[in-house]
């Protein structure tokens, strides 16, 4: 990780989203898109699609494709949109992409399903991201009775900013909705908060709401980890390992560079370059390797699952996140 100067390593991961419906890529349903055109132009090789999301946090990939990256690095690849996290996951899982990026938590969530996810790398990380909204009508934390979560990244969230506030979680209602909904929500009067990443706190304060801390505020943060399924992985190390170094390459260009980051995602995923190079700013970006630490903050994420009653027991962490994978792969490349 080469974050920057002044920003320091988060204190805890969180979840994003878990257990969605699986999304049929071959039918090319209304939730996903493809935002490359094809192969990657002068690189050797079958085409490797690859799941994203539709937010900032995914610039990377977006400036990747921008600036011919995957192409230099030698591999071909093919972007594929999905609105929300998890279905890239499920795809995942289903060998309908081959590799994906997310949450490290996303991937948690789902490994009693799909056990055989393996998380590479992280490629970027940070607790100022996801915002905590309040409704317009709602004074303070402690009037919070009804709170709009998305199963996974944002009812984490949610948890740990009522627990930090001294609220009993059983005195408010989790109410379950996709992300593009919840700001309406919270206009209307139907949940009194959230906590989401952008553009939905944005969102929210466009529809009268306001924003009142970040996740980082009570010491909750996310990771977002490069996975793969474990069988296409053992036949295919040395495109995954090129698909990563084209990640660094760009992770790295999207800190030195956030106009051309922004215009990229702009472009691919049409969200407004403002927004992006704002939340270029709310984020560390940068390849690094799985570590000790980290594999403690995931210990405690799968425990919040059990915790929960979302799993029967704590997902086996230590064997889905590869320690310095990144690192050994390229030894003397």
């Amino acid at each position: 990780m080469e974050p920057k100067a002044s920003r320091g390593r988060p204190a805890t991961g969180v979840v994003a989203l878990a257990t969605a419906a699986l999304v049929s890529l071959s039918a090319c349903s209304a939730a996903t898109t493809d935002s490359s055109a094809g192969a990657a132009k002068g690189a050797a090789g079958p085409t490797v699609r690859v799941a994203v999301g539709i937010d900032p946090s995914f610039a990377p990939f977006f400036l990747a494709d921008a600036q011919g990256l995957w192409a230099k690095h030698g591999v071909n690849v093919q972007l594929v949109q999905f609105g929300r996290g998890g279905e890239g996951v499920d795809a995942l899982a289903g060998n309908q992409v081959q590799l994906a990026g997310n949450s490290d938590t996303t991937t948690i969530g789902q490994l009693q399903q799909n056990p055989g996810l393996r998380s590479l790398l992280v490629y970027e990380q940070s607790g100022r991201y996801l915002k905590v909204v309040l409704g317009p009508k709602v004074s303070s934390p402690s009037k919070i009775r009804k709170m709009a979560v998305v199963p996974g990244l944002s009812q984490l969230a949610a948890t740990r900013y009522l627990e930090s506030k001294g609220i009993d979680t059983k005195s408010v209602r989790f109410i379950t909705a996709d992300p593009p909904e919840i700001p309406a929500l919270l206009q209307k009067g139907d949940v009194d908060a959230y906590v989401l990443w952008e553009p939905w706190p944005a969102k929210g304060v466009e529809l009268g709401g306001r924003i009142v801390g970040t996740t980082g505020d009570y010491g909750v943060s996310y990771a977002q980890w490069l996975i793969a399924d474990d069988k296409w992985l053992s036949g295919h190390k040395s495109i995954a390992v090129k698909v990563a170094q084209a990640l660094q390459d760009a992770a790295r260009r999207t800190e030195s560079d956030p106009g051309a980051a922004a215009a990229a995602t702009q472009k691919a995923a049409k969200i407004p370059t403002a927004q992006t190079l704002k939340a270029i700013k709310d984020i560390d970006f940068g390849v690094r390797d799985i570590n000790a630490a980290d594999l403690k903050t995931y210990t405690a994420t799968a425990k919040f699952y059990v915790d929960t009653g979302t799993a029967k027991s704590p997902a086996d962490v230590a064997k889905t996140a590869l320690r310095g994978w990144f690192t050994q792969q390229t030894k003397g490349s």
